[in-house]
């Protein structure tokens, strides 16, 4: 039940009437047409900007148009009062009767509730993490792998067809760059002295590595040259690599549906075959390129190279697929990586990247813009970085991983769930702190301790109604007498309740999943609120002793939120709590 949408779809019916009585010209469109719970609750339940939209086009006043319309809502039962404000806003007060029928829909189909068929079963890629294989996944990896998993949920909610894909980057100069720092783990394991040298990775992980290729090889390999050990050597690290990479995801509750490789794309004709495509529709191009902005590289000479007409379709200049030498750039792979995406039938895809990724928003854009023949639209979502204290300090080395914090640190120090949570209390544009102190405080201050109070808080009033009597199933709470809850406290709680589906809808439509962190906050806060009145408020308790009748209406409330704490958190990947520890 989404009663935003319900009452908006009452405001078009009346704007329809409007339309077929000649109040307003034929022909408008009603797209702009918005329902939204008012800025001040004290104006009323909800307000339309339908006379403020509709005004120009009908070449009407705005009041004219918004009085004309609250007549006509005037007269259906489900609006008890529309009001007309300012210029030409209408606020809904609606009938307390719409709010209990929101709370009884989420006990009657608790796992359906916020749902919304805004999916209708679209099919939709989101590739995030794609971390090198090179080395344990560092904190800011963690971030989008929190927030690639969440949208993906959210979406899935939301009633997309979801596919989680982890591309990975095997086909480059930084595995020969893994492969040789393994090798020198590999001597170290015979005896040796390590030859870490400038650019190698000096991180510990790799002396488990060392040992698999002594277990594996023995000592065949210390006496070949490079060219002979490179390949073997590359592959069982990367391998070793993308195991650690995964343990690291299970740790933090990821899980991938799909894993694609970029060396797999290499000696299959399949990057050629997407330049080709790019070609025949008169995209690719030998020319050379303009000198950069600034002041330039020592090495930099002008040379022809073969290239993409990325500025077609909004770059700033066109990219390079080919070198001058003939060989791919790192963009030609992605294009033929893009391209299979697009050739699996997704109607659209998401990209996760890191914020030092922004230079491949607009040709990435550029080549699924071109590939799908405007088909399938990209959304590139940029992760900011995060920022580590602890003790008020800035908190940043792992010996074990050489130069930066793990995941596993993270996660091994604060807990999956909190870890997780707290990772979506910001934008993914926006940098994030992650103090350890605060992220464990049981205070108001702290977003998932509070969320999580509220529910264990739920949870306790279940228990204790249930050990009166009271059945607390959802199935008997929604069949309870829930025209008893009449007070303004508990009305302003299912209010707050039917926004969870319009807060869906809305997350899901700008794939932004920390919107749902900060509903849950505001829930759980609304919810301590009316906790804390009913110690001064009799009547404001879940329980009421001796009255079963008034506990089963007040305890399926409670359950409500509940619904919509457990589903939100279940968006998030956060495990609700059933009792504070």
């Amino acid at each position: 039940m989404n009663l935003f949408a319900d009452i908006r779809a009452l405001v078009l019916d009346a704007l329809t009437a409007m339309t077929d009585a000649g109040e307003l010209p034929a022909g408008l469109s009603f797209d702009a047409v918005a329902v939204e719970p008012p800025r001040d609750p004290a104006h009323g339940d909800m307000a339309t900007n339908a006379a403020m939209v509709l005004a120009k086009p009908a070449a009407k006043k705005p009041r004219e148009i918004a009085e004309a319309l609250a007549a006509r809502l005037g007269t259906d039962p489900r609006i008890e009062a529309a009001e007309v404000a300012g210029p030409g806003f209408l606020n809904l007060r609606l009938a307390p009767a719409l709010w209990r029928e929101v709370m009884a829909a989420a006990l009657a189909a608790p796992a359906d509730f916020g749902r919304v068929p805004q999916g209708a079963g679209e099919r939709i890629n989101i590739e995030f993490v794609s971390a090198n294989p090179t080395g344990p996944m560092h904190v800011g990896h963690m971030r989008g792998a929190v927030f690639g998993d969440a949208l993906a949920s959210l979406l899935g909610f939301a009633g997309h067809e979801v596919t989680r894909e982890y591309y990975v980057n095997d086909g480059g100069a930084q595995v020969d760059v893994l492969a040789r720092s393994a090798y020198e783990r590999y001597r170290e394991a015979h005896g040796l002295e390590p030859q870490i040298a400038e650019g190698l990775y000096p991180g510990d992980y790799l002396i488990p590595v060392g040992e698999a290729l002594k277990a594996r090889f023995g000592d065949s390999l210390l006496d070949k040259p490079e060219a002979e050990w490179l390949a073997e050597v590359r592959e069982v690290a990367t391998e070793a690599m993308m195991e650690t990479i995964r343990a690291d995801l299970a740790l933090l509750g990821v899980e991938m549906d799909v894993f694609s490789s970029e060396k797999a794309l290499y000696g299959t004709g399949r990057i050629e075959a997407a330049i080709a495509r790019l070609e025949s529709a008169g995209l690719i191009y030998e020319g050379t390129l303009e000198p950069p902005k600034g002041k330039l590289p020592e090495d930099w000479e002008a040379r022809e190279q073969t290239l993409f007409r990325s500025t077609a379709f909004g770059d700033d200049v066109d990219r390079p697929v080919k070198k001058s030498d003939g060989a791919w750039t790192y963009f030609a792979p992605d294009i033929a990586y893009h391209w299979d995406k697009i050739d699996r039938g997704y109607d659209q895809l998401i990209n996760v990247f890191g914020a030092d990724h922004g230079g491949y928003v607009k040709r990435l854009t550029a080549v699924v813009h071109a590939l799908s023949n405007g088909r399938v639209p990209l959304d590139i979502k940029l992760i900011q970085l995060v920022r580590l204290f602890k003790n008020g300090e800035p908190f940043k080395m792992s010996k074990r991983a050489g130069t930066f914090v793990t995941l596993r640190d993270v996660v091994e120090q604060a807990g999956r769930d909190v870890t997780r949570f707290h990772m979506l209390t910001r934008k993914n544009d926006a940098p994030l702190d992650f103090d350890f102190d605060k992220v464990l405080e049981q205070s108001k201050d702290n977003p998932v301790w509070y969320v999580q109070y509220a529910s264990a808080r739920i949870n306790s009033v279940l228990r204790r109604a249930a050990e009166m009597g009271v059945d607390t199933s959802d199935a008997a709470l929604a069949a309870a007498d829930l025209s008893q809850l009449t007070h303004p406290a508990q009305l302003a709680l299912m209010r707050k309740l039917a926004e969870w589906p319009r807060t869906v809808e809305i997350a899901a439509r700008a794939h932004e999943p920390h919107r749902v962190a900060f509903f849950l906050y505001e829930l759980a806060s609304d919810l301590h609120g009316f906790w804390n009145r009913g110690n001064d408020e009799v009547e404001l308790r879940f329980v009421t002793e001796g009255d079963p009748s008034a506990t089963a209406a007040k305890i399926a409330l409670a359950r409500a939120v509940g619904v919509v704490i457990s589903a939100g958190l279940g968006i998030l990947g956060v495990t609700p709590a059933t009792e504070m520890r």
